[in-house]
């Protein structure tokens, strides 16, 4: 475990690999941790890639800095964050992987600041910059169903049930996302253990009640929002992935998110994976990442 102080927060993360090795930012999800990616790195230090994994706000040790700091899981805030790590590490340039919030603020640091980023890897919805503007529109009545646990976070019963159950709560969310995904009773205690962050609550009812526009966002980021607000293209080279068995963002036959991409890109559909795809499929999210590397050094 290290900690560098990284704009408003000290970020707790763990490092793989050689320290000259090509640089990759591996960012996990909700409600998930750093643990999702134990193998993932593994398997890059073995091919030489340095791979720094960090605990996102509201995560693990990941602590801010100043009790002012809004606790804002907006967006912008973390695709800040991804940013300042960057720059504490004094890293130029790196792979970006995630996938659920980890995967906004790869693609967000990937549209906004290009040249910081060799290669893309996102999961789930692909282009994973939140439409805010029209947070508003119903989307299909089966769609909608899906997102129960944003419209139970925007209600202060859903806000107790993290306060007081909050295991049985994540772990229910593990379950339901990722039906074919056979996690044991240690792997989720083992994740369990970061959302005991002070934070954590705070973080997750912000995220979840600011993506429908319902509360303001930190001031502080809201130059970045605005831009997001544009939902910029994505110009670096990008590979997706998609677990086949994602039923919160299960994959569509048509492609919805490439008109976002206008490099290189392609999309992988990953067989027996759920939401989560680095624990699940560990050997095929791993790949992604060095084939990124492979063109990138092409």
């Amino acid at each position: 475990m290290k900690h560098v102080t990284a704009g408003v927060l000290e970020i707790a993360y763990h490092e793989y690999g050689p320290q000259d090795g090509t640089p990759a930012v591996l960012l996990h999800g909700f409600p998930y941790d750093t643990h999702s990616y134990d193998e993932v790195a593994a398997q890059l230090a073995d091919s030489g890639i340095r791979s720094i994994v960090p605990y996102l706000r509201g995560y693990g040790p990941t602590r801010f800095l100043s009790a002012e700091t809004p606790r804002s899981g907006e967006q912008a805030a973390l695709g800040a964050d991804l940013l300042a790590l960057m720059d504490a590490l004094s890293i130029d340039q790196a792979l970006l992987a995630g996938y659920d919030w980890g995967g906004r603020a790869a693609c967000i640091v990937s549209a906004l600041w290009p040249e910081r980023v060799m290669g893309l890897v996102s999961c789930g919805l692909g282009y994973n910059i939140q439409n805010i503007a029209k947070a508003g529109i119903p989307a299909a009545p089966e769609e909608e169903a899906r997102f129960w646990y944003m419209y139970y976070f925007h209600t202060e019963r859903g806000r107790a049930a993290l306060e007081t159950r909050r295991d049985e709560v994540c772990r229910f969310i593990w379950n339901l996302w990722s039906p074919s995904w056979g996690f044991d009773d240690a792997t989720f205690a083992q994740s369990a253990l970061s959302f005991q962050n002070p934070d954590f609550v705070e973080i997750v009812i912000h995220s979840y009640r600011h993506r429908f526009g319902g509360i303001p966002g930190d001031p502080n980021v809201a130059w970045i929002e605005n831009k997001l607000a544009r939902q910029p293209d994505i110009s670096t080279p990008a590979i997706v992935l998609q677990g086949a068995d994602d039923t919160v963002d299960p994959p569509a036959e048509k492609d919805f998110a490439q008109s976002h991409f206008t490099g290189s890109y392609e999309r992988r559909i990953i067989a027996g994976s759920g939401h989560n795809p680095p624990q699940e499929a560990p050997a095929a999210f791993a790949q992604a990442v060095l084939d990124l590397r492979l063109s990138a050094s092409a």
